[in-house]
């Protein structure tokens, strides 16, 4: 019992790990931090905390390193990994987060399963079967988790009343009067859409690790690889946005702490519990606990930020939440499929072993009961 509630209460954890990144992030950011230096930050602490384990848990087995893998490894780091960290998705994302909030920022990030499903099609590496209850169920998913995005993106309608938190946090009232304002109507629409475009860089991601993963089979050395490689393009980038040293200072409490917060808990801790969640309970376990993390930021955010909640986004997200797991349930039962027909096969291959080396047997000599001395 003990060996089933450690895997459920960790995972539980790292969702509330990161839900605190989208607040500290969001206050950051509300502070006038340019998302990309944020994001420089959280590479750079990333890499610091992913670094030395990668060295302690693989550096006697780590394989070779080729032009070809780096160059791999090159790519991952511009599309993105929400939790090594990698500049595509985390630019993407903050971006978005910084014209949005974070309970949209999460309800969009669970449409990663939808996306990579799409281009896992289009790069070959899945079938739809539409003849097929799985498939039929990723398809419905894949269009209904869509849907649920952009009803989330363009349509609010009214407010959900929950009443005044008593918990609310007057340190975000006053980091939201100093900040700049936008047109909100504007950011409605221009923070989903850079959410959106942060879940497809984080799909071509999966695309691209699937095969760096058999090439390389070291999950923290390439991880740290990759986000060296980003904090080097979030550097560059940053410094051609801006290049003022003030934009730089980690001088406000806020900014320091969403920057170490994010990529020492987030990429680094987070990174290192779910690998042994999935080695325990594999992948799937893993990615239904993303719901979860949806309800812990909505709830932050309406206690502590005052952040409304609109019927669209409910109603969006719900949508995004279905189709996430359709597509989960599909994905589950087509892998209990194969492998139940690869162990068919391996059993058939065995029999077919054995009668071979029966027939190849030298058959016994016939006694006819004569004697010879």
């Amino acid at each position: 019992m003990a060996g089933g509630f450690i895997p459920f209460l960790v995972m539980v954890l790292v969702q509330v790990g990161f839900a605190g990144m989208n607040i500290t992030s969001k206050l950051a950011l509300q502070t006038g931090m340019n998302p990309i230096v944020l994001v420089a930050y959280r590479q750079l602490f990333a890499f610091l905390s992913i670094a030395p384990l990668a060295c302690w848990m693989e550096w006697k087995t780590m394989p070779k390193m080729t032009w070809s893998i780096f160059f791999q490894i090159f790519l991952c780091s511009l599309t993105g990994h929400q939790n090594a960290g990698a500049t595509g998705n985390q630019l993407f994302y903050f971006v978005g987060l910084k014209y949005s909030t974070p309970t949209i920022g999460c309800a969009l990030t669970n449409t990663l399963p939808a996306f990579t499903f799409i281009l896992a099609v289009f790069f070959r590496q899945e079938s739809v079967r539409i003849k097929t209850r799985t498939g039929q169920a990723k398809v419905i998913g894949t269009i209904v988790g869509v849907g649920g995005a952009m009803l989330l993106s363009f349509y609010h309608g009214k407010t959900i009343g929950f009443g005044q938190s008593s918990i609310h946090w007057k340190y975000a009232d006053k980091l939201e009067d100093s900040s700049s304002s936008t047109d909100d109507k504007a950011n409605s629409i221009l923070g989903p859409f850079f959410l959106i475009i942060s879940s497809v860089s984080w799909a071509t991601w999966l695309i691209i690790q699937a095969k760096v993963s058999k090439k390389f089979p070291a999950p923290y050395t390439s991880s740290a690889y990759l986000v060296l490689l980003g904090t080097i393009q979030c550097v560059v980038i940053a410094l051609c946005f801006d290049h003022k040293p003030s934009a730089w200072s980690l001088s406000n409490p806020m900014r320091l702490t969403a920057s170490i917060y994010s990529g020492v808990v987030c990429s680094g801790i987070s990174f290192c519990i779910m690998s042994w969640t999935v080695q325990k309970r594999g992948p799937l376990y893993v990615s239904v606990f993303s719901p979860l993390l949806l309800v812990i930021v909505a709830f932050f955010s309406w206690a502590l930020l005052r952040e409304k909640l609109y019927i669209g986004t409910a109603i969006g997200s719900f949508l995004i939440v279905f189709g996430l797991y359709s597509v989960l349930w599909g994905k589950n039962n087509e892998m209990k499929l194969e492998d139940s027909v690869e162990e068919t096969e391996d059993m058939k291959e065995i029999n077919d072993e054995k009668k071979d080396v029966e027939l190849q047997l030298p058959l016994p000599l016939p006694s006819n009961g004569n004697h010879h001395t």
